[in-house]
């Protein structure tokens, strides 16, 4: 489902065929009840046919796949042998974030300050202006933040914005309130235009 080697899930089109997609074009994801190892999440994605789909993937594909450490093997053309990449990139991960470098982080509003996150602590994403809105559930406070971000902040493990949007707004627990003031947020003339550092 997952390739990291070209950082795109697969889902299939109900048009037909296969979607490519990256985390980016993921529009809401939430955990299903039940399953627990590996919990399982619903993803509502906007696919390559113009609509947006559902589709499923696992705890495992969402938080530990784009890290690389089910990439499998790879042909190396000046020794012609199968090699494995998995292992290497899984030092590297394991290196980065024992070195304190998380994968992928926000910024924290009700903390006020950065904090190292997986995708499955996102539950809204929500594209515009060459940026995309991201509303996080953090998983120190369990508050809500939303941060504006660009595609590779989500899509590129380790890749973090210099600098990035954030709404001065506390959410509603309610997840159905959430939504709705995310929306009306992110489209105010409250959306603060400054800019926070993450690496501050």
């Amino acid at each position: 489902m997952y390739d990291a080697l070209t950082s795109r899930y697969t889902f299939p089109c109900p048009g037909g065929g296969d979607s490519r997609v990256a985390l980016s074009d993921f529009r809401e994801l939430s955990r299903l009840p039940g399953a627990a190892h590996p919990a399982v999440y619903r993803v509502r994605f906007a696919c390559r046919c113009g609509e947006e789909h559902l589709g499923l993937v696992s705890h495992d594909e969402l938080d530990w796949a784009p890290l690389g450490l089910a990439a499998g093997s790879f042909l190396n053309l000046m020794t012609s042998r199968l090699e494995d990449v998995a292992g290497e990139l899984t030092d590297l991960a394991a290196r980065r974030i024992q070195g304190g470098d998380w994968p992928w982080s926000f910024f924290c509003y009700p903390e006020e300050r950065p904090r190292p996150v997986f995708p499955s602590a996102f539950f809204l994403l929500t594209p515009g202006g060459g940026s995309l809105g991201l509303a996080v559930r953090c998983p120190a406070c369990a508050k809500v933040s939303v941060n504006l971000v660009s595609e590779p902040h989500v899509d590129v493990p380790f890749h973090h914005d210099h600098e990035i949007g954030v709404v001065e707004h506390f959410f509603a627990d309610e997840p159905e309130r959430i939504v709705d003031e995310f929306a009306a947020e992110l489209h105010s003339a409250r959306f603060d235009a400054r800019r926070l550092r993450l690496d501050a």
